[in-house]
């Protein structure tokens, strides 16, 4: 049976960022590092790898582990993570998984005859005399793989520029040999770090990390992550090779700049680093991404929205919803998850995740445990929202949540809006279900959350009904 799609899109208890989805055979593939709850560091896991009907968005299969960390023979002992890959089809017709692992500066690749592997370890990209990329004299460090390949050749895009680091230079494409490996030409800058974009059209929007690449219409469309980290940015360049232009922001992971709801510089979540990139799935086109959970940057989750491209090629920024690949807002009627909120945030404005002062979206358990996932920490002043939702002939809420707190939810369709309900809630250590009358107009919703009172409740569902 059809579901409906949700952010994140992946089960609540999974968290696989800086997402690179691929279609193959009609289902999306979606290939990223592998975070735990609760980690202590990025990226602590194998890779896995889901998969869904491109007409069926919502329903997402499990392929397993696809890779383990413990397959690279510089990583035998399994001390070093596994970050960000991307995956590409050879001149072959096999499937090339392309990698960097945390504690060294070369770019591993590893193989299979089918997209969800499993993938064995096939070599490490290398100049001709056989010098491994990222150790040759004057190399910058490998970072961030990201792959495109057309005919017989492959463009490898890396790197990674702290802010202010005058010893990376940017972003740089290395183009392959068709065994996948050999570089044919070596590395060439096509965007700059922030330490030297002072000037240029990516000022204020340097790249940072996550580079990734695709192709539209003929235009190379080249994404990362700016200095800034919580957006994703691209550039857009009629050669694989460049020279690429700044296009603009698509998404950002604290919905800065969006001003469409809310004023431009108000962050409405709480971000951090980003990585994704976008994909045509049917008619439409997407931008996948990843948020935070449980108050940290390392356990982060993939979303996605639906973008569109004007006349002269250019993405317009889109907002972060609860509904990405939903092809539409979600039904209003029926109880709806707490996880799935897209915006979280308080009266003191926060554009980075972390502190003990602000909500945050955990799940019950330890990794791997199939616990549904919801918001915890809310105090006073904590505004939940979840957009968007077709609603017709509302007439009660029902508020799910536990915790030591004594005060009241006010429900709104506008985070600053009229004031629809108010739903006073009581100390309880197991979940209680709290029911009050609201009217919410008929047609496209969304729904704000805002607990003022004392003490630290948690939130795990909320429901809209009509009667």
């Amino acid at each position: 049976m059809k579901k409906e799609a949700l952010n994140p899109y992946l089960p609540s208890w999974e968290y696989v960022p800086d997402g690179e989805p691929y279609v193959f055979d009609g289902r999306v593939y979606i290939y990223g590092s592998h975070d735990f709850f609760n980690g202590h560091v990025f990226c602590l896991g194998d890779y896995v790898c889901w998969s869904a009907p491109v007409d069926d968005l919502g329903n997402w299969r499990y392929e397993g582990v696809i890779y383990p960390k413990t397959a690279d023979p510089l990583n035998r002992e399994g001390k070093m993570c596994l970050y960000a890959p991307d995956v590409t089809i050879g001149p072959d017709g096999r499937y090339y998984l392309y990698y960097v692992l945390d504690h060294v500066s070369v770019v591993s690749v590893a193989v299979s005859d089918t997209p969800a592997g499993k993938y064995e370890f096939y070599g490490y990209v290398h100049y001709q005399d056989g010098t491994r990329l990222g150790e040759r004299e004057g190399d910058e460090p490998q970072f961030d793989p990201a792959v495109l390949t057309e005919g017989e050749t492959t463009w490898l895009y890396t790197g990674f520029c702290g802010v202010g680091d005058k010893s990376r230079t940017g972003a740089m494409v290395t183009v392959l040999e068709a065994d996948m490996l050999t570089i044919k030409e070596a590395p060439k800058f096509i965007v700059p770090g922030s330490a030297y974009s002072e000037g240029t059209e990516y000022e204020g929007h340097a790249f940072f990390e996550a580079s990734s690449i695709r192709k539209k219409d003929n235009i190379y469309y080249f994404i990362y992550s700016s200095q800034v980290m919580h957006e994703l940015c691209y550039a857009v360049s009629d050669s694989p090779t460049g020279e690429f232009h700044y296009g603009g922001v698509i998404v950002s992971n604290c919905d800065l700049h969006i001003d469409s709801y809310k004023p431009a510089d108000m962050p409405t979540a709480y971000g951090a680093n980003n990585h994704g990139s976008i994909v045509n799935l049917g008619e439409r086109w997407y931008i996948f991404y990843h948020r935070h959970t449980n108050g940290t940057w390392y356990s982060r989750q993939g979303c996605a929205e639906e973008i569109r491209f004007d006349g002269n090629g250019d993405i317009p920024q889109v907002e972060m919803t609860s509904c990405g690949l939903n092809d539409g807002p979600l039904i209003g009627e029926g109880e709806h998850p707490a996880y799935i909120a897209c915006n979280l945030f308080t009266r003191e404005p926060s554009i980075y995740v972390g502190g003990e002062k602000y909500p945050k979206i955990v799940q019950d358990g330890k990794d791997g445990d199939e616990e549904t996932g919801y918001i915890a920490n809310i105090m006073d002043s904590a505004t939940i929202g979840f957009k968007y939702f077709v609603c017709k002939n509302i007439k009660k809420i029902s508020l799910t949540t536990r915790g030591y707190a004594d005060g009241i939810f006010e429900i709104r369709c506008k985070w600053d809006g009229e004031v629809l309900a108010k739903i006073k809630i009581e100390y309880t250590n197991v979940w209680e279900m709290y029911t009050e009358n609201i009217h919410i107009s008929d047609g496209i919703q969304a729904i704000y959350i805002t607990y003022t009172g004392s003490g630290n409740v948690s939130l795990k569902s909320f429901a809209l009904l009509s009667e």
